[in-house]
């Protein structure tokens, strides 16, 4: 039987986290995975059939185009957490503290600024001008229709991020994700967890092989 002094010093379970939300642009995941095929069928093409100098070439051209490709269109992405706001860019990943985040801007194009004065474009949240003007049109037709007694439409789940679960204005997508990453950095900003340092890592993994491929892709063409 258990005595109170020893339930008392028993481990107590962990305070349960909440996942990080992840932001990604579905049209760049679709565009690299196509680019990505794409690039392998011709270049493992190349090197099986090709002749002479061609399988180097092939050889190189993929160590140049994959890894810029895989940067751009399929790593970017926004890691939003309780205490940190994670920005995964093609050959940076910044980690910033919510209390080391001054504000988060949309503009043509999203970017958080640090209370330091640096500046981190978001490119897994890029900015659509035509979602912004059909969100616009859309707020308008709805405003006039509550103004007017009518019965508002009920708003759609794809393309604009402002599916029922939302209260508040009609907002393109992008600024949909900018307004919840304010919400959480004015809930989260002070808290003791939220404070630290801004770190920056170079993604030598994503340069590493593309600046291989040049120098390769460069020799191959010298030599002739």
């Amino acid at each position: 039987m258990t005595t109170p002094d020893q339930q008392s010093s028993a481990p107590q379970p962990s305070r349960p986290t909440t996942r990080d939300r992840i932001y990604r642009s579905p049209m760049g995941l679709v565009g690299g995975i196509l680019l990505l095929a794409l690039a392998g069928w011709l270049g493992i093409d190349a090197i099986v059939a090709g002749e002479g100098g061609r399988p180097w070439l092939a050889l190189a051209s993929l160590l140049l185009v994959v890894p810029l490709v895989v940067a751009f269109t399929v790593r970017p992405a926004v890691y939003a957490g309780e205490d940190r706001l994670r920005v995964r860019n093609p050959f940076r990943v910044i980690v910033l503290p919510w209390g080391e985040v001054a504000s988060l801007r949309s503009g043509y194009t999203n970017e958080v600024v640090s209370k330091a004065g640096d500046k981190y474009q978001l490119w897994a949240v890029p900015v659509s001008l035509r979602a912004r003007k059909r969100a616009a049109r859309k707020e308008a037709r709805r405003t006039s229709q509550s103004a007017g007694g009518g019965r508002s439409r009920p708003r759609g789940l794809g393309g604009l991020m402002d599916a029922g679960v939302h209260d508040g204005p009609v907002r393109a997508e992008s600024d949909q994700i900018i307004h919840d990453l304010r919400q959480t950095l004015e809930a989260r900003e002070k808290a003791k967890t939220a404070q630290g340092e801004v770190t920056v890592r170079w993604a030598y993994e994503i340069a590493a092989p593309a600046v291989a491929g040049a120098v390769l892709l460069a020799i191959l063409l010298a030599l002739g």
